[in-house]
């Protein structure tokens, strides 16, 4: 039986793509066999402040001697001093879901210290994680972190059953993901508001407490665009309701600045919906060849030419629909994303 520490930035249980990835992975470890302490590191990462930087470093250096531990990082990125000390004494592991200075919207200056903390924290640890290869390779061009010492373990999927979606005059339209600039919701509103002749309604699925300020401002756009009665900001859903609404809708739709691996993408496909959404990080690599439209980032037009091609011909809506339905039989589960994981334990101690 192996043992290990898991420490993660806040509690395990928010709505984000990445705690999902933590979530899912802890329990498909559990029943490999897999004993786990859950470590909270506090809240306010990547931006914690001093008392919550020295209350992360007394929980990790009481983890016992010898125990492994995987460091979430987001947190990890900002605690290159005690990722320095714990290697010490123990076999410390790096869970990169994307490197912090790729995050959208924050100062050129603040990417830079990420960038130089992040860099110091992958030297210290004895093995890097991350879930896709684009992810990889920016860690081994960017970050010196070397080929070897780095593992992909791409987040798992569950397989779903095939849901037959009648066609409708008005096209269902859902987006999923935390309400923050990466996520281009101001892109999408923005294409949306051409694409206004079609009928079409968009439900967003995300949190929207992550970053008030942009969910108020992009409630503000929808409004200001008269989309008002057209989309509907629904906020963080469970999983119950997330299936549900993937059941219900006809098409997926993101406009991401950046996806270390993109898993709403994945989710989409494991749904047999088809996909429009952009070339940005690692979206070509989990959105399959033929199951949908990507067009470059923060482009509207580019997005509302896609948007339109897919809305108003449902036939190619369902070519690739078919497409992702023949994809997500190939997504990865997450007993073998876990089994990936142990691999690593193994190494490292």
């Amino acid at each position: 039986m192996v043992t290990l520490s898991f420490a993660v930035p806040g509690s395990i249980d928010q709505p984000t793509g990445g705690y999902a990835y933590d979530r899912r992975l802890i329990a498909a470890l559990r029943v490999l066999g897999c004993e786990i302490d859950i470590i909270d590191l506090g809240d306010g990462f990547p931006y914690p402040d001093a008392a919550t930087r020295r209350g992360a470093g007394e929980r990790l250096g009481a983890v016992p001697p010898g125990r492994p531990i995987v460091i979430d990082g987001l947190a990890l990125g900002v605690l290159p001093e005690a990722a320095k000390t714990l290697a010490a004494t123990h076999p410390v592991v790096a869970l990169v879901h994307h490197p912090l200075a790729l995050e959208t919207g924050i100062a050129a200056e603040t990417a830079q210290a990420f960038a130089a903390s992040e860099r110091a924290a992958l030297a210290a640890v004895r093995h890097v994680v991350v879930t896709s290869p684009s992810t990889r390779r920016v860690l081994i061009a960017d970050y010196g972190v070397a080929d070897e010492r780095i593992t992909v373990a791409l987040p798992g999927n569950d397989r779903v059953a095939a849901t037959v979606r009648p066609r409708r005059d008005t096209v269902a339209l859902l987006a999923v993901g935390a309400v923050v600039p990466r996520k281009g919701y101001d892109v999408l509103v923005e294409a949306l508001a051409v694409i206004a002749d079609l009928d079409w309604r968009l439900v967003i699925a995300g949190d929207c407490a992550r970053d008030r300020a942009t969910a108020d401002a992009i409630a503000a756009q929808i409004a200001a665009c008269g989309l008002g009665a057209r989309v509907l900001l629904l906020g963080a859903v469970g999983e119950d309701e997330l299936a549900a609404l993937h059941r219900g809708a006809d098409l997926f739709v993101l406009a991401s600045r950046h996806e270390g691996y993109g898993m709403a993408f994945a989710a989409a496909v494991s749904h047999g919906l088809p996909v429009v959404g952009t070339h940005a990080g690692a979206i070509p690599e989990t959105v399959p060849p033929g199951a949908g439209i990507l067009v470059p980032p923060d482009e509207p037009a580019a997005l509302a030419a896609a948007l339109r091609a897919m809305i108003a011909d449902p036939r190619r809506r369902e070519t690739h629909a078919a497409a992702a339905r023949a994809a997500a039989a190939q997504l990865p589960e997450w007993d073998a994303t876990a089994r990936i994981f142990l691999r690593v334990l193994a190494a490292v101690t």
